[in-house]
Order: structure tokens, then C-alpha cells, then sequence
């Protein structure tokens, strides 16, 4: 919301903590946190001094929400243990961990394709498939995993 809120606004108007604050009714710490993330991240660049505050280090367009996602949340990932080995004990013997990698490399791509501007313009909706088709579109890679029927 607030890189949405930097974007709708003339590229030349610095804006401050405060003012972000005050127009995303968001608590100031927040935005002072996000604001620094997102700077460290080289999405936002700071200016300081009696004008300063803080633009988009680059144009809306170029700027997808998966960077914005890793600047705020860390690596993109369906599970935890899908993006940073290790983390599950059950990690070896796990019978979902290989399809928990693809869907979270799929919804890292599908947030690579939306922009920033996309996010401050109407988007097409998408219309889902009907249960029947969604189910005949999946085609098992192999055989079960045991104990997942």
C-alpha cells in the first residue's frame, strides 16, 4: 500500500515519514520501518535535508510486487522449507516438499509479472476454471506418496 501510495504521486514531490503516515493511515513507526527496508532494497531512494523524503529509486513499471514482497517478508515460497533448506525436521521423509517447491516457484513468478503500476490500475479479472476443469487439468507426475491418497 504505501509503494502504491508513492506511485500515484508526482515523481518530483519527496515524500516524508509523516506524510505517508497521515495519508496511508498507517502508525508511524511502520512506515519509517517499510521505508527503510524498501530504501535498503533500492526501491525507494532518500533524499535528505530540508526537502528530503523519499521517490521511487526507479519507474512503477519496473518495480514488480515479488521485489517488493522479498524487500518487506524475505524469499517467496509456498512453505517455509520450499525456500530455505533445513528448517523442517521433517524434511527428508516429506511427501509434498518437491510440489511445494513448484507452486512456490510459480507464485514467485506470477508476482514477478505484476508491477507496481499494475497494482494502481483496475486489473482484468481472472476467471477461474470451473472445479471440474481444474481437477481434469492436473496430471500426476508419478506415482502417490504413501499415506496421501
Amino acid at each position: 500500500m504505501l509503494m502504491a501510495h508513492v506511485a500515484r504521486s508526482p515523481e518530483e514531490t519527496p515524500h516524508t515519514a509523516r506524510s505517508l503516515a497521515k495519508e496511508t493511515k498507517l502508525p508511524l513507526p511502520t512506515v519509517g520501518k517499510l521505508l527503510r527496508q524498501l530504501s535498503e532494497h533500492r526501491l525507494l531512494s532518500s533524499h535528505r535535508g530540508v526537502n528530503g523524503g523519499y521517490n521511487l529509486a526507479r519507474e512503477a513499471r519496473s518495480i514488480s510486487v515479488a521485489e517488493i514482497i522479498l524487500a518487506l517478508e524475505g524469499p517467496i515460497g509456498f512453505t517455509e522449507c520450499s525456500v530455505v533448506k533445513g528448517l523442517c525436521n521433517m524434511e527428508r521423509s516429506c511427501a509434498i516438499m518437491s510440489n511445494s517447491q513448484i507452486i512456490g516457484d510459480a507464485l514467485r513468478e506470477a508476482l514477478e509479472h505484476v508491477t507496481l503500476s499494475d497494482l494502481n490500475h483496475q486489473m482484468a479479472h481472472h476467471e477461474r476454471k470451473h472445479q471440474q476443469e481444474l481437477v481434469a487439468s492436473i496430471t500426476p507426475a508419478g506415482r502417490v506418496a504413501e499415506g496421501v491418497r
